[in-house]
C-alpha cells in the first residue's frame, strides 16, 4: 500500500509517497499553505490520485520533548485530516527532517536557487523513509 507523508509548514506544504511495497519513498510536491481547510482538502485529494491508504504528519518537537509552535500546528492539521477521511492519519516525529533535507540538496550538488524549491518535499521524503524503515 502506498503511504502519503505530509511537511507541514507555515508557508508551504512538502509531500512525499511511498512505493506500493513500502521500501522507498520519493517527493511528490510542495503545496502553497492556504488555510486549514483549503490544505486537508489539496492533501486529501493528493492521497486520492496517490491511491495512498495512510498518511503520515510529520509533528517536530522541542529539547524538552513537547512539540514546538511548529508541531503543534502539524497536530492540529493531522486532527482536522482525520475529521475528513476514514484513512488511517499517523503522527511522526520529524524533527531535524528540513535541516536533512538541506544537507542531502547541498551534497546533491543542485544549485542554490533549485535547492530550496523543493526542500519541504525532500523533508517529507525523509520523513517518509524513516518510517518505512521503522516498519521493517
Amino acid at each position: 500500500m502506498k503511504i502519503l507523508a505530509v511537511d507541514y509548514g507555515q508557508k508551504n506544504i512538502g509531500l512525499a509517497v511511498s512505493d506500493e511495497t513500502e521500501t522507498l519513498a520519493r517527493p511528490l510536491t510542495i503545496l502553497p499553505h492556504v488555510s486549514r481547510p483549503a490544505d486537508c482538502a489539496v492533501v486529501l485529494a493528493q492521497a486520492s490520485v496517490q491511491a495512498a491508504a495512510k498518511i503520515i504528519v510529520g509533528v517536530s518537537y522541542d529539547e524538552s520533548g513537547a512539540p514546538n509552535l511548529a508541531g503543534r500546528q502539524a497536530l492540529h492539521f493531522a486532527e482536522a485530516l482525520r475529521e475528513q477521511t476514514v484513512l488511517s492519519v499517523e503522527m511522526w516525529d520529524e524533527t531535524l527532517t528540513t535541516q536533512d533535507a538541506r544537507a542531502a540538496r547541498l551534497a546533491s550538488g543542485a544549485r542554490r536557487k533549485n535547492r530550496a524549491g523543493h526542500l519541504d518535499a525532500t523533508a517529507a521524503a525523509i520523513l517518509l523513509q524513516d518510517y518505512l524503515e521503522r516498519l521493517r
